[in-house]
């Protein structure tokens, strides 16, 4: 789509959290809000998630000025799993540019499951949206390196700047993803049959796959939501990991495809970009204010945490995050 507006400045304009007392009294609100509901089940398409503890639950909430407040299980690691596609889309829109990425990963919801095969086959090969297992494994095919171990460190490095310390890799999570890969190794040799990818398929989804199995905590995920909402510019660090353009482009596709087939939902009820993985973590972020992280592993049916759809929902609202909430102003002509 050719808008002719490449050489018009883009105009920012956001608000602020509310008082930091209010929003950690709103952080506990959310919690308690949440931390009865019991529905959802634990994933089992990877077997080392599948031993989580289903009652685990963390809020953290982490503002673009560099405070950060939590409540429950803030502190419990568990692996990135989807959410890493995020934070990988925003290094590579700096790494090779936006007409790039947007050529060869799309930004559309597919409608289908996250790892259907069939969203391919009808739309010609084209992974359609970097939020979905083709588009991630597109985006990570596009990673400088001439080699994967060089992808790999681009990766963690990458993410690791964005929470602002040192992501280790998981190696039981890892290793449980690696030998039930088949349907994504059968996916990237599909792309790889139209073209989609320049560099050998397995080395590609042995990338991605460790890309996913990174562990974090909701702290360190409020902060690389926070970093997003801040134009790439981490609140605890000061480094500038990605610059604001990568950033309007990866919050743009969250909106509309970070839930995978509950996105259109998500954005109904909650208006703000935000992207799940299946370990129960949530990220979302309200630009110019900050990043929201919950985690409880208990899913519903699309693989979205139960718990964190809820206390999310909870926080836009009490926080004023939704991006399309309005009220009359008190000066308007017409009262």
């Amino acid at each position: 789509m050719e808008l002719g507006v490449r050489s018009v400045d883009q105009t920012v304009s956001t608000g602020d959290l509310p008082e930091w007392d209010r929003v950690k009294a709103f952080v506990d609100q959310a919690y308690r809000h949440s931390l009865d509901v019991h529905d959802g089940a634990v994933t089992t398409r990877i077997p080392a998630l599948s031993q989580a503890d289903p009652d685990l639950f963390g809020i953290c909430v982490a503002e673009v000025t560099g405070r950060t407040y939590g409540a429950g299980d803030v502190d419990h690691p568990f692996s990135l799993q989807s959410i890493s596609k995020a934070f990988v889309y925003a290094l590579v829109c700096e790494a090779v540019g936006h007409d790039v990425v947007m050529d060869r990963v799309g930004v559309n919801n597919t409608g289908q499951a996250f790892d259907s095969v069939m969203a391919i086959e009808l739309n010609d090969g084209h992974p359609m949206n970097p939020m979905v297992n083709a588009g991630a494994m597109a985006t990570t095919a596009l990673v400088p390196g001439d080699t994967p171990e060089a992808k790999w460190a681009f990766v963690q490095q990458g993410l690791s700047r964005f929470a602002g310390r040192d992501l280790r890799l998981d190696s039981e999570v890892y290793a449980s993803e690696a030998t039930t890969n088949q349907r994504n190794l059968a996916i990237a040799r599909l792309l790889e049959s139209y073209d989609r990818l320049d560099v050998d398929p397995v080395a590609v989804v042995d990338v991605y796959t460790r890309q996913c199995s990174l562990l974090v905590n909701a702290h360190d995920l409020a902060v690389m939501g926070a970093t997003l909402a801040d134009g790439g510019v981490n609140p605890l660090t000061g480094e500038q990991v990605v610059p604001a353009s990568a950033c309007n482009d990866t919050l743009a596709v969250l909106a509309t495809n970070g839930l995978y087939e509950r996105s259109g939902e998500w954005l109904f009820e909650i208006g703000v970009p935000g992207k799940s993985g299946v370990s129960g973590g949530i990220v979302a972020a309200a630009p110019g204010k900050g990043g929201i992280a919950t985690f409880s592993p208990r899913l519903d049916t699309a693989g979205n945490s139960v718990r964190g759809q809820r206390a999310t929902a909870f926080l836009s609202r009490s926080l004023g995050l939704n991006l399309f909430a309005s009220k009359v102003h008190p000066h308007s002509r017409h009262r």
